[in-house]
């Protein structure tokens, strides 16, 4: 039995909270656990100058200082983005991005923003999955408004973590479990079974192949729980 009283392939506690931001076209807070992460999204009229056609879905990550259990600086009073800020809002944009087709987004650019009032572990596959709620009310507003003659959005998009500890495979690390894990896996889906992106480290010996094949079905397993969820408070995405 794990710190938390799952079983090894059971995801942490997720609850959608669609609508938490009153100004954003799309709004999600997603709690897994004790993870809790208010994803918004916002619509502009325009695109980046390297978009020559369609539209562009773009990202950022931030923690709020209190969000781990000793408080972190801000970027800005280090006048830099982290390394690990930039690598995660970088996932969540490609993998949010796998989900759209831009040339039906036409000259728009959404972007995701994702911060973290609590860190407990898994906050950037958290920000995939809520992220895609907040894009998906943001693109569904676009249509409901005529901006759009047709919704962008291919499917659905989760992700969740998996890992190694003390030789068990577990699904959904939580802070502890991922602090001590001898293998890390962060896997992102669409709701029709295809891997959009998958990141995995060998943290303390390295893994094998069937290893990997098997954290990759544990998430699998995870990713089906969220889409179900996903679909239950967006219902169609037409």
């Amino acid at each position: 039995m794990r710190i938390d009283g799952r079983t090894n392939d059971a995801i942490r506690p997720v609850k959608l909270t669609t609508g938490f931001s009153r100004f954003a076209e799309g709004s999600c807070l997603i709690e897994m656990g004790n993870t809790m992460v208010l994803c918004c999204a916002s619509v502009e009229e325009r695109v980046p100058p390297h978009v020559q056609s369609g539209g562009w879905i773009t990202a950022e990550y931030s923690m709020l200082p209190r969000a781990n259990r000793e408080r972190t600086k801000r970027d800005v009073s280090k006048l830099k983005l982290a390394p690990r800020s930039a690598e995660i809002q970088r996932l969540i944009g490609r993998a949010l991005r796998s989900a759209v087709d831009l040339e039906l987004l036409g000259e728009h650019t959404i972007t995701i923003d994702c911060d973290v009032l609590q860190g407990d572990g898994g906050t950037r596959t958290a920000s995939v999955t809520g992220g895609f709620v907040a894009l998906a009310l943001a693109c569904r507003k676009l249509l409901e408004e005529g901006k759009l003659e047709a919704m962008p959005l291919k499917g659905y998009v989760a992700g969740v973590s998996a890992g190694i500890v003390h030789d068990e495979l577990l699904l959904d690390l939580c802070y502890e479990e991922d602090s001590s894990a001898m293998v890390d896996l962060n896997c992102v889906m669409s709701d029709d079974g295809r891997i959009i992106e998958l990141q995995g480290t060998g943290e303390e010996r390295p893994f094998t192949l069937e290893e990997q094949q098997a954290l990759v079905r544990l998430c699998a397993k995870g990713n089906a729980e969220l889409h179900a969820m996903q679909k239950a408070v967006l219902g169609e995405l037409v």
